[in-house]
């Protein structure tokens, strides 16, 4: 950030008195400009035969590998309502989301992923724009190898795994960047 988008003179990092990290504060307003992790919202879209939908990406990052539908979500939104709306948006389809299911907090890349378990109200889905195919796969079907993103791949592994089950539990968990060799996950 170089200018403050409240009154235009340029901002400079510093330490506001009582905070405990360094912020944008405008030079000539004293406006403090903070910068906070984006939610990341999606579903995990279930048919009622227990397939879940997929998409795969026609964007960056991860272009052409699938994924859980799911994005940023926006101003004024619920979390559920982001779910429901990104599905729509990556898959044309429609979900009752039912409860949250997974949260992911990747603070490498300021980052917090919730994944809500939904039900699929119908099979009149297909590729939105950011999507270049969508598909119903059982768990024997998944593109493991090339599904785009940790939290989708470590959720939909818990979620088969809970399924069997028949307790499907709040899960929370940490990761590090990639690479690094732990990460706070079951």
């Amino acid at each position: 950030m170089k200018y403050c988008p409240e009154c235009g003179a340029p901002v400079e990092l510093r330490l506001p008195q009582d905070d405990n990290r360094e912020r944008h504060v405008c030079t000539v307003c004293a406006t403090i400009h903070y910068h906070n992790p984006k939610l990341i919202v999606g579903a995990i879209p279930e048919w009622e035969d227990g397939r879940i939908l997929l998409c795969r990406r026609a964007i960056e990052p991860r272009h052409g590998l699938w994924t859980l539908p799911a994005g940023f979500m926006e101003n004024g939104e619920t979390t559920a309502e982001a779910a429901a709306r990104e599905t729509l948006e990556e898959a044309n389809a429609r979900v009752d989301i039912t409860h949250l299911y997974s949260m992911y907090n990747l603070p490498y890349i300021n980052q917090v992923h919730l994944l809500f378990r939904a039900r699929l109200l119908d099979l009149d889905f297909s590729p939105g724009v950011e999507s270049l195919d969508v598909a119903l796969f059982e768990e024997r079907d998944i593109p493991w190898d090339t599904l785009a993103f940790r939290p989708v791949k470590y959720t939909l592994q818990r979620f088969f795994s809970d399924r069997r089950s028949g307790s499907f539990p709040f899960f929370n968990a940490d990761l590090n960047a990639p690479g690094h060799t732990h990460d706070g996950h079951a």
